[in-house]
Parts: C-alpha cells; sequence; structure tokens
C-alpha cells in the first residue's frame, strides 16, 4: 500500500488537458468539485446530473475559470437511454470520450433491512440505493466501454474509468446495509473488469473516501461523527485525478483502489497485487487448490471425492451388468 501526499495527487494533471470527461452527479459535492478541478486544467467537460439547474451552476462555475469548456445534461443513471443520451451529447460537443466518472450516488433510502418479528410480514425493501449507487454504475461502466472507443486514435494516452466506492466497501453498517452492498459491490465490479479493461488500454479504478461533508452526508451522521476529521472533498477531486491521469498506454495502471482516509496528509494507493492479505488470500489459496494446472495428484483426488456419491450407482449397475453380460456370454459360447 503506497502513500499518495498530497502535491502528488496532480502530478500527472498535463495529460487531462484538452481531453473529453464525463462526469455522473457533478450538479454538487465530489462530483462538481471534482468536474471544476479538471476544467482548471484544461480538461473538457459533460456535467451530467438529475437536477439539471445545479448541472448549469456547475458549469457557470467552470466558465468562470477562463479555460476548459463544459456543457450540461439532465440525467438519471437509471434511466439507460439518458445515458445514452449524456455519452452523445459527448461526442457530439467534443468528439471522443477520453475519462468516465461514475459519480452519481445517495445514501441509505427506505427502512433498515432488520425485521422487527412483531411487524409481521415485512414490506419490500426500497430499491433506490441500489438502484442509484450499483445498477447506475453498472449501466455507465457497460455504455463507457463503447463510448470511450469512438474516435480513438493510437497516439491517445490511456483512457480511464473511475468508481466511486466508500470506506463501506470494506467495512459494514447496520445502519446502512444497502448502501454498504452498494459499495461492496463497485469494489467487484471494478477488480473484475479489470483485466478485460487494461488489455483494450482502458483503466478502471475504484476511489473509497471515508466520510466527507456532501449533500449526500445526513445531519444525523455529521452529529455522530461531531468531533471527527472528515475526508476534504478537494483531496478525493485530486485523488480522482490522479487515478483518471497516471496510467500509459504500455501501462494502464488499472485495478487499483485508492482509500482517502479521514485527516492526515496522503492518499493510499492498493495495486492489485495487494488484494491478497487475510480472506482475499484464503480464498486465493483455496481455488488455487482446486486448480489442475496447480495442484495435479492434489485435485483428482479431491475430484474422485467429490464425485462418488453421486456416481457410485450409476458405476455400481454398470459393474454388475458388465459381470452377468460376461457370465451369460461364457454359458452360451464356452
Amino acid at each position: 500500500m503506497a502513500a499518495i501526499p498530497d502535491d502528488e495527487l496532480t502530478k500527472y494533471q498535463e495529460r487531462v488537458k484538452g481531453k473529453t470527461i464525463v462526469v455522473t452527479g457533478a450538479g454538487s459535492g465530489i462530483g462538481r468539485v471534482t468536474a471544476k478541478l479538471f476544467a482548471s486544467n484544461g480538461a473538457k467537460i459533460v456535467v451530467a446530473d438529475l437536477n439539471h439547474l445545479s448541472a448549469e451552476q456547475t458549469v457557470r462555475e467552470i466558465q468562470e475559470f477562463g479555460v476548459g469548456e463544459a456543457v450540461s445534461c439532465k440525467c438519471d443513471v437509471t434511466i439507460w437511454e439518458e445515458l445514452v443520451g449524456m455519452f452523445d451529447l459527448a461526442i457530439e460537443k467534443f468528439g471522443a470520450v477520453d475519462v468516465v466518472i461514475a459519480n452519481a450516488g445517495v445514501g441509505e433510502i427506505g427502512d433498515r433491512m432488520v425485521h422487527n418479528p412483531g411487524e409481521g410480514i415485512p414490506a419490500k425493501p426500497a430499491s433506490t440505493t441500489i438502484d442509484i449507487n450499483l445498477t447506475g454504475v453498472l449501466n455507465t461502466v457497460h455504455l463507457a466501454q463503447h463510448y470511450l472507443r469512438i474516435n480513438r486514435s493510437s497516439q491517445d494516452s490511456v483512457k480511464s474509468i473511475i468508481l466511486l466506492g466508500s470506506m463501506y466497501s470494506w467495512a459494514a453498517s447496520n445502519l446502512a446495509p444497502l448502501y454498504t452492498a452498494s459499495k461492496h459491490a463497485v469494489l467487484g465490479l471494478m477488480r473484475s473488469l479489470d483485466k478485460p479493461l487494461s488489455q483494450q488500454g482502458i483503466s478502471i479504478t475504484c476511489i473509497h473516501p471515508f466520510f466527507a461533508v456532501t449533500p449526500l452526508l445526513p445531519p444525523i451522521t455529521r452529529l455522530l461523527l461531531a468531533g471527527l476529521p472528515f475526508t476534504p472533498v478537494p483531496r478525493i477531486a485530486k485523488t480522482i485525478l490522479y487515478a483518471a491521469s497516471c496510467g500509459t498506454p504500455q501501462n494502464p495502471s488499472g485495478g487499483q483502489s485508492f482509500w482517502v482516509p479521514d485527516g492526515g496528509i496522503s492518499t493510499f494507493m492498493i495495486p492489485r497485487e495487494e488484494f491478497k492479505p487475510g480472506v482475499y488470500q484464503l480464498i486465493d489459496t483455496k481455488s488455487n487448490a482446486t486448480s489442475v494446472g496447480l495442484s495435479g495428484l492434489q485435485y483428482y483426488t479431491q475430484l474422485i471425492s467429490d464425485m462418488a456419491p453421486w456416481l457410485w450407482r450409476p458405476l455400481a449397475f454398470l459393474g454388475v451388468s458388465s459381470l452377468l453380460s460376461g457370465f451369460m456370454y461364457r454359458r452360451k459360447y464356452c
């Protein structure tokens, strides 16, 4: 796990100049600050948000810089057609897409998943959190792969997809089980797509901030965390900038997670190779133990052991049938 000081997070910022950046949920919070940071470095921004007025405000703030370009659009990430429209706008206005930041998200919406036995049959849980935080990300990433390839030249720098995870991509919260489930899934999605996308020169990474003061953070949570340092939103935005710009065509630098803790002056980068300690290593070891190429005799011994309960009856029947057939043949011809 490598520590990246704040002053190194903008190390490769010149690489985003002239690039087209698509940011969902850019009407406020982390998304707005991130859009403005990329624009201040000469990038062209598609500001997408469910609240179009907020998206337009982000564009106005970008225009005040005098560098970079920006357009806005209304986009509900749970609606496929609106996501297609967002990407089509990027191609229409800027000719290509270079970085996609799947930032749109919500906190826990609906009642807790823990059921009170005295309440009888529970009502169906609200799916809004999963719809936005997971399904919306899946749709965004699926479309991004297509649009990142349009008008791509061999001289282009690496294309990037940035996902927004959370400290709850690893930790658990009994107060926000749906939110936690969605952020665990986002990390799993990143790790699963890393290899095939890296082979195509597309980097996919995930950012995991501690609590930050944004419209997403409920007032009750801010009250419960009173006295604790929050993660500075500009540091989260700089980490996204670093993740989007640190790769090269020879080394896309995908599969990394960036943990942005509270306080301190560093962000921590977790390379794909370090998703091994603890339970990950145990699972990996167990998985390898069932691989033919890696374990040979051990694999076949286990295979026979596992298959025996299912095969002993038909094998026994086949053996008895063979014996009887042989006996009848000898009586008839011998």
